[in-house]
């Protein structure tokens, strides 16, 4: 298995996460249960989750009126797709 490849898969594993780390802070929240911390969120999102937090910030509208979240995922995302630039 080449490098590429299992960089490829650790994204889509750590997208995965943050989307459902995103839904399941939302059901707990609706439930007032014990919560997902916010900086497990944001670090799933710098590790190279930050497209899955996103969608999950859609899709389940959660942290959507949070501003760190609303422009601190973007701007994860951002630095992430620059480093991949400057890599390759």
């Amino acid at each position: 298995m080449k490098i590429h490849d299992i960089l490829f898969c650790y994204l889509i594993f750590m997208n995965i996460l943050s989307f459902l780390l995103m839904g399941t802070d939302k059901h707990k929240a609706r439930h007032k249960k014990w919560r997902i911390p916010e900086k497990t969120l944001f670090l799933t999102a710098i590790l190279g989750g930050s497209i899955g937090s996103i969608l999950g910030m859609q899709l389940f509208r959660h942290k959507t009126r949070h501003l760190t979240f609303v422009a601190g995922m973007p701007c994860i995302l951002i630095v992430q797709i620059l480093l991949a630039v400057y890599l390759l």
